[in-house]
């Protein structure tokens, strides 16, 4: 194992805060680590010291030998006059000549980010999320042996998400490298990451394993810290104790056992009870909420959302999936009111009060030059939370607000202080029916984290869209995603859906094969009988490889289920076997693809 960088004893200081503290560690070929912690912590300063774009006010960033680094900033590098394709044949200079249509993996990378670009088109004449894809596309098309991504699944749907972790598992799985995400996104931590790096007061906490391995160890972690200060505590009250009474007889002290992992957990209820908080929503909503009968809406002419027929009842928690441009958002907008159908009728429960939390902040913008305190003064005294009544103030405070934040203008809060304190006006209007669009945007994962425990126990209806994963699966309970215009019931969830789009674009593939004859299958008529037997022979012999290395994952997999939950060595293991049997498998069955191509 190689390093690439180190630092040591590094700081960085701003006018008006420390960012970094004397903060020491590495990157080596082979790591793939996610940097998380609160908005404003550092993060993308630590990638920009570790990238050389950030200069360190103490310590020093040692580099050992000649390495090339590619990184996605927040802002893309582009001139308004770049054009898309010249972009892309450009990423990688240090080759010479180079186009990324030669590499058939580049090719799949521009035509899964850029579907909807056009390649001919100026920097200038794309939106705000084509110019993000257009960046990530450029660094996933070149080559670099550090590869730094700062929130690289925005503007992404859940389909692109899942193809991106998947493209940077099989590339950096075989220790080729090394890669640094930050993201919000906990279902991709997970699922790419092997390390994780918490950015927090300044310093930097390494931790082994995924998002699911670091949330442990920061559990183990807190209960660790409360029993050291129970314990001080208690000597403390021991020596007050003989202090007051003399010195006591010695005794023998019980020992405290700890049962390691279950522990941690056994005290924790379910999330939510779903039968519970629907007879809540019952007595609030009724039996009727939503009711669509063959609606269609329009635009120009184009047909959006074609012939739904769909009923939503009281306390169903429905996260909607779909591409971007599906329709999402128009599906809201036809639920909220503010959209109407172009054909059939919507039927809404007389009982219904919806409130909407939309991508954008233009609620807030009446609101500006007030101070939040004097804002949140403007409604109810008390609300009914868990059975207690808290202020405005206080359920703020929950969604991580400082007494000093509460006095400040609205207009002076962060993207992610201003997303929190809409969610909470929005909640603030005693809505029966949430529907929020898009409710993650600016929230780091503790915010997330407090963002679902809120919504755990609101009772009513919820419609969800989002491309975090994590958190549509956390606070939903069914899916529903928009394929071809229509409204399609997932009751697999997420996998179904992605299984589902997978297919679909497998037989799209097919018939375009079909459809256009190529110069490969004219020749195959002229294969020999002895070159037929050949690959017959061939083709069976990788079916046997594929059953073994199908096995082998299987065995692979199982592996991870049985490791002890504790023992984050082991779990990075059982990672990293699992990823190399599955790229065997690809391999293999790449293999069997040309094969059976060459039959045909």
């Amino acid at each position: 194992m190689s390093v690439f960088i180190t630092c040591k004893d590094v700081s960085v200081e701003f006018p008006t805060k420390q960012v970094l503290d004397c903060v020491t560690l590495g990157v080596n070929t082979g790591d793939r680590i996610g940097i998380v912690g609160a908005n404003g912590d550092g993060k993308s300063t630590l990638l920009g010291v570790l990238a050389g774009t950030v200069q360190p006010t103490g310590g020093a960033v040692v580099t050992a030998g000649s390495f090339t680094v590619g990184v996605l900033g927040q802002n893309d590098p582009f001139a308004p006059d770049d054009i898309v394709s010249d972009i892309l044949d450009a990423a990688n200079s240090t080759v010479g000549a180079y186009s990324w249509k030669a590499d058939r993996a580049a090719r799949e990378i521009v035509e899964e980010l850029l579907a909807d670009t056009d390649l001919d088109a100026c920097v200038s004449a794309l939106s705000g999320g084509q110019r993000r894809r257009v960046d990530l596309a450029r660094l996933l098309v070149g080559s670099w042996d550090v590869l730094m991504l700062d929130e690289p699944t925005n503007h992404l749907d859940i389909r692109a998400i899942s193809w991106l972790a998947e493209h940077l598992k099989n590339r950096y799985a075989r220790n080729a490298g090394a890669l640094l995400v930050i993201t919000h996104d906990r279902w991709f931590l997970d699922e790419v990451c092997t390390r994780m790096w918490e950015v927090h007061n300044g310093d930097v906490i390494p931790f082994e394993g995924g998002y699911s391995a670091y949330v442990m160890q920061r559990v183990e972690r807190a209960r660790l810290e409360q029993l050291a200060h129970q314990k001080r505590a208690n000597q403390l009250r021991k020596e007050l104790a003989w202090l007051s009474r003399g010195a006591q007889a010695r005794r023998t002290k019980p020992k405290f056992h700890v049962e390691a992992a279950r522990a941690l957990i056994a005290d924790v209820p379910e999330v939510r009870d779903p039968i519970e908080l629907k007879s809540m929503a019952m007595t609030r909503l009724g039996k009727q909420v939503f009711e669509l009968m063959d609606v269609c809406i329009d635009r120009g002419d184009k047909r959006v959302l074609s012939d739904i027929t769909w009923t939503i009842g009281p306390g169903d928690r429905l996260g909607i999936l779909g591409e971007n441009g599906a329709g999402k958002s128009t599906l809201l907008g036809l639920l909220d009111g503010t959209i109407k159908p172009t054909l059939g009728h919507i039927k809404r429960g007389r009982t219904v009060h919806v409130a909407s939390l939309s991508q954008g902040l233009s609620e807030l913008a009446p609101f500006e030059d007030d101070i939040v305190r004097v804002l949140l003064g403007r409604y109810k005294t008390y609300y009914e939370v868990d059975g207690r009544k808290l202020t405005p103030a206080k359920m703020l405070e929950r969604l991580g607000f400082t007494q000093d934040q509460l006095n400040t203008r609205v207009c002076e809060l962060s993207g992610g202080q201003r997303r929190r304190l809409q969610f909470l006006l929005t909640l603030c209007e005693e809505p029966n029916v949430l529907i929020l669009d898009e409710p993650g945007n600016d929230l780091d994962t503790d915010m997330l984290a407090a963002l679902e425990d809120v919504l755990d126990s609101w009772a009513g209806t919820l419609i969800a869209v989002s491309h975090d994963r994590h958190l549509l699966e956390r606070i939903t309970d069914d899916m529903y995603a928009i394929i071809d215009c229509h409204v399609r019931h997932m009751p697999g969830g997420v996998d179904e859906y992605l299984r589902l789009v997978h297919e679909r674009e497998q037989q799209r593939s097919l018939r375009q094969t079909s459809s256009e004859p190529t110069a490969k299958q004219e020749d195959t008529s002229s294969l020999t009988n002895a070159q037929r037997h050949r690959l017959r022979k061939e083709l069976a012999s990788l079916e046997r490889k594929l059953d073994t290395a199908r096995g082998r994952v299987a065995d692979a997999r199982a592996a991870l289920e049985g490791a002890d939950p504790f023992d984050y060595v082991a779990l990075g293991d059982a990672q990293a076997r699992i990823a190399e049997e599955q790229d065997a498998l690809e391999a293999l069955e790449e293999q069997w693809l040309e094969v059976s191509e060459a039959l045909q």
